[in-house]
């Protein structure tokens, strides 16, 4: 995956705290940081569409749509 070059601002407490997981050698650098950070945000967000997409579902409803059918189909069914 190609990469681009971007500028962002930061307040200073987040730059401090940044640099000093680089100095640990937590991170490379701060790019790794804060693509990584990027990542684990989006990955978070799109779980939680899933499940907000989830709720608003019916179980019954869809319970309901998922056995249409399942009588005369089973009835064509070989024994086991």
């Amino acid at each position: 995956m190609g990469k681009e070059k971007i500028a962002i601002t930061l307040d200073e407490q987040s730059i401090g705290e940044l640099d000093r997981l680089v100095g640990e050698k937590v991170f490379q650098n701060r790019s790794q940081a804060i693509q990584e950070a990027v990542s684990e945000k989006l990955l978070r967000m799109k779980k939680t569409r899933l499940a907000e997409e989830c709720a608003k579902l019916d179980p019954a409803l869809e319970r309901a749509i998922s056995d249409e059918g399942l009588t005369e189909d089973a009835k064509q069914w070989p024994p086991y």
